[in-house]
């Protein structure tokens, strides 16, 4: 069981070091004699014609339904990153964190596989590794494989991902490669490096064979900023007319219920985080004289760290109130421009990050027996470590000037505030007395938490491939491929935690008195603990509609809660000689969390039978995979009230037939069939039956450890046309009928050790009864706590679902026209994706329509692209507590599926990138990522907005030299 993860940034920095001077140092020597293997197309390819052109000569050449981003187009996209250069491609969408591309999704889903070199990738999760973690300049070439054949390694619903880096011995010169950029972050008002370089090479031997060595280092540190405007959404009546009655002139007018819908618990989550990354890639090569084979060694890794500096600024409570002549109703039923006589200021300062240290490294190679026989095997590990801090520190407004006992709910804060909500910007939150946050004197010290999640994926596997040329001597069999693969996955999940709650209602000093900390006593004792921030440029982009006084705030100094050990020994002073005084340091308080503990152990084993055939004009592979799982998940329950580790689990095999067929009706049109079964296993934390906590641990998520598989069946039909130099027309239309999708439902949960350390649970229309059979239940003010349980969410397996539509490629360079006119360029995909899950509701995560465009310019060494890219609403999350009241407005029943959910709007984002070369080797280098600052907005089912992100617009300027 880890306990501690440290991210050693010395002994990556040495490792890096020694790999530089080594590729360094072999650059030096001559290549003495040509490689016999064919130069890599991908490598060579340079400039955004050539690369689109090598992208369409890799799907038309294959046999396959793929589709490919080819060597410098990666490198000449904004950020360099793989997800935003997948974006490009048919049937690809992705979603962004921070604004960077870190999720895609193959034709809506995103149940994908990702590899390396066809070997696994590892992150925390099934997913494969963050696209943010890895450097795209590592690569020549990614694929989107959306129909899969009998040797391609199982676990995609989707598609497979599969990234591709250069090999040296297919270099036909030496390598040499820098590339130099700064990044700029508006929002962040921050400048960032970003550094890559390569080295490579190959030499003669003699009648040792032939030799080759590549090395690759990539480093960037970006700082980034995200503002967020979040609602919960209520449904009720309200007294519109004010006349102390509500009665039917007080009804909406535009819902069936008559009831409004209006925000409330509105909160403003400005972060900013620091990512700083650096990875290093080798790749080493021999091959005998003999030509008869090939040996490999690839060593992959990379390292993920920074910082988070967050706020939640947040008011709740309170009722409608309408002000004459001002308050309407709009077109969704949601109350508008209207008052609240009292709300309560709750304020936290938070950091909360992601590091991480992943490697993937595989010894392989390939041996030519006889002329038709060819034995492949490869030995790979995979391994992933997070490490996951997370600090909060919290105050509650308590009004200090009223008398009597400060711990009772009648002394609370209450301030009015005057709200308004909108469709695409930042409400109107106009507090009657100013910006209250940076009121010092009426905030008490509520909530101190410091939380450490380690999380550790790791996977061993290896392979024995067969391949057999023309059997039989069958003229229409071109090859038959057999072969084995065998894993073992082990994940764990471990969390320790320090945590005080209700400070402000149960301290008392060292006479035994009700005691309160308030904030400006802390700023009198540690002048440097707190501080006022002022967010001047919140929503610099989407702008507000009117007031924003959420936009300044008194709070507890990010930069030093960071600091875990300081933060710590400050709360340790601030409660000496109290209730709560602290004994001992930092980690003798830390306390291990057997909720947060899960196991899980995996292992599969595959075999495989495939035929090439070859029929002259008609090409095709066919076959099958079977594939054996074993899943044994553990983590701790309460058993007669003792934890205990109890492990579950559950065993299944899969055949997954496959048939591809090519036919080639002429020279330069290609029909294509596909057909073939697939299945995804489910995700660790769907697995893992440990609480995951959110909504200040008043809610929380588990998994299955029974769980079966995604399956699905999958049909493909496609047409392709191409002419010239990498011009091309394609459609083709798909099916997927999906079997035992996971479906979520809801329990209430006896976690009495959670309970006991509740803030808010007064909070009663959110925390259930555990002890009541049937529908879960709600608390009252007369629950006894003792009643109180954790609504927890877990998913089961459902019934069928299915995904259909089809796709539309086009790519044409107009170098038939005259003059500078020929550097004229168009690429561009249209993508419709119908969907529905077992409740007859569309898929999570799937757009009904996405488009995507890039119109380049390229001509006597200027290049100039702008890509734009599109997908419109789509279901986010099939269960939101912020939104699932808005089912009584809409006059949904209770058991209405569609209860909670939430849709995030139409996505829309324009980039713009441009290079230009001075001389042979030396090409400046420019981007525009988010050109025009789209945000992102999220809606309830009725379109009324709960949720509005704003991101950077970044700009990168550099140079790339090559030689």
């Amino acid at each position: 069981m880890k306990q501690n993860i440290k991210i050693n940034k010395q002994r990556l920095m040495r490792d890096i070091s020694m790999l530089m001077l080594t590729a360094s140092s072999v650059t030096l020597i001559p290549s003495v004699t040509a490689q016999e293997n064919a130069p890599m197309e991908e490598v060579i390819a340079v400039g955004i014609r050539h690369s689109l052109e090598a992208a369409v000569d890799a799907k038309r050449n294959e046999d396959r339904i793929v589709d490919a981003v080819v060597a410098e187009d990666i490198g000449k996209l904004p950020d360099n990153n793989v997800a935003e250069a997948l974006q490009r491609v048919t049937g690809v969408s992705i979603n962004r964190d921070f604004g960077v591309g870190s999720e895609v999704s193959i034709r809506g889903l995103k149940q994908n596989r990702v590899e390396i070199n066809g070997r696994s990738t590892l992150g925390d999760g099934r997913n494969g590794i963050n696209f943010q973690d890895f450097p795209a300049d590592f690569l020549s070439k990614v694929e989107v494989i959306k129909s899969p054949t009998p040797e391609m390694i199982e676990g995609a619903l989707g598609g497979t991902i599969s990234l591709v880096t250069a090999r040296p011995l297919d270099l036909n010169a030496p390598l040499a490669t820098v590339s130099i950029q700064g990044e700029y972050a508006d929002k962040a008002d921050h400048w960032a490096p970003i550094f890559n370089t390569s080295f490579g090479d190959s030499w003669d031997l003699g009648s040792a064979g032939t030799f080759g060595a590549m090395a690759s280092i990539s480093y960037q540190d970006r700082t980034l900023s995200r503002d967020e405007s979040l609602l919960q959404l209520a449904v009720g009546p309200v007294d519109f007319n004010n006349d102390g009655v509500i009665d039917d002139a007080d009804a909406a007018s535009n819902t069936p219920s008559g009831n409004y819908v209006y925000g409330r618990e509105h909160t403003y989550n400005p972060h900013t985080e620091r990512r700083e990354r650096t990875a290093f890639n080798v790749a080493l090569q021999w091959a005998p004289a003999s030509g008869q084979g090939m040996f490999y060694v690839d060593l992959n890794a990379t390292e993920r760290s920074g910082d988070q500096e967050a706020f939640s600024i947040l008011h709740i409570g309170g009722t409608p109130v309408t002000i004459p002549g001002e308050t309407y109703e709009d077109s969704d039923g949601q109350l508008q421009n209207f008052l609240y006589e009292e709300v309560l200021p709750i304020q936290t300062s938070a950091s909360n990050f992601r590091n991480t240290d992943s490697y993937s490294h595989a010894f392989g190679g390939e041996w030519n027996f006889t002329e038709n026989l060819k034995i492949s095997a490869e030995f790979a590990t995979a391994e992933s470590d997070t490490y996951e801090p997370k600090s909060e520190f919290r105050f509650r407004g308590i009004d200090q000037s009223l008398e009597g006992d400060g711990h009772i709910d009648a002394n609370e804060w209450y301030v009015p505030v005057i709200f308004e909500n909108s469709s695409s910007s930042a409400p109107v939150v106009d507090f009657t007395d100013g910006y209250v946050f940076t009121n010092q004197q009426n905030q008490a010290f509520r909530r101190y938490e410091d939380t450490r999640t380690y999380i550790t994926n790791q996977e061993d596997a290896f392979r024995l491939d067969f391949e057999y040329t023309e059997p039989f001597d069958l003229e229409w069999v071109s090859a038959v491929k057999t072969g084995f693969r065998f894993t073992e996955r082990d994940f764990e999940q471990n969390q320790r935690q320090f945590r005080l709650t209700n400070i402000y209602k149960n301290l008392l000093d060292s006479e035994g008195n009700p005691d309160i900390i308030w904030m400006e006593d802390i700023a009198a004792l540690f002048p440097s603990a707190i501080t006022t921030y002022h967010f001047n440029d919140a929503f610099e982009h989407t702008g507000t509609r009117g007031a924003y006084e959420l936009a300044a705030i008194s709070a507890f100094d990010v930069g030093l809660l960071q600091d875990q050990e300081a933060t710590f020994n400050i709360v340790k002073q601030l409660l000496e000689g109290t209730n709560y005084a602290i004994e001992g340091d930092l980690d003798e308080n830390l306390e291990y969390m057997e909720s947060g503990f899960s196991a899980i152990t995996e292992e599969t084993s595959a075999f495989y039978l495939q035929a090439n055939l070859d029929f002259g004009d008609v090409r095709a592979i066919i076959g099958g995979r079977y594939v054996k799982t074993d899943i044994e998940s553990s983590a701790y329950q309460n058993v007669d009230g003792l934890y205990e580790i109890v492990t579950d689990g559950t065993s299944y095999d899969d055949f997954l037939p496959s048939v591809n067929v090519t036919w080639n009706l002429s020279e330069d049109t290609l029909l294509r069939f596909a057909a073939g079964k697939v299945m995804r296993r489910a995700d660790f934390n769907e697995l893992s039956p440990a609480y995951q906590f959110r909504d200040a641990y008043i809610a929380a998520d588990r998994g299955n450890p029974e769980l079966e598989p995604y399956r699905a069946t999958q049909y493909d039909i496609s047409a392709e046309h191409y002419w010239g130099e990498g011009n091309m027309l394609s459609a083709a239309v798909f099916y997927k009928d999906v079997a035992s999708f996971l479906k979520t439902t809801s329990e209430c949960a006896n976690l009495p050790e959670i309970v006991r350390t509740l803030s808010n649970t007064d909070d009663y229309e959110k925390i259930c009864l555990w002890n009541v059979d049937g529908p879960i239940q709600y608390a009252d003010a007369d629950t006894p706590i003792e009643e109180m349980g954790i609504e927890t969410d877990f998913v089961t397996n459902g019934e069928q679902g299915k995904v259909q539509g089809f796709e539309l490629g086009y790519q044409q360079s107009f170098d038939f026209l005259p003059g500078f006119w020929s550097g004229l360029g168009l690429s561009a995909n249209y993508t419709y994706s119908d969907s529905e899950d077992p409740d007859g509701v569309p898929l999570e995560d799937i757009s009904k329509d996405t488009f995507n465009a890039q119109l380049y310019y390229e001509y006597e060494g200027l290049g100039i692209r702008l890509a734009y890219t599109f997908r419109d609403r789509f279901l986010d999350n099939n269960d939101t507590k912020r939104v699932r009241p808005l089912g009584v407005s809409v006059g949904a029943d209770p058991e209405d599926p569609t209860l909670g959910n939430d849709y995030r709007e139409d996505l829309q984002q324009l980039d713009l990138s441009a290079t230009y070369d001075i001389g042979d080797h030396i090409t400046l280098v420019a981007h525009i990522t988010n050109l025009t600052a789209e945000p992102t907005i999220n809606t309830g089912a009725n379109g009324t907005v709960f949720q509005i992100m704003e991101t950077d617009r970044r700009y990168a300027f550099g140079l790339r030299a090559r030689f």
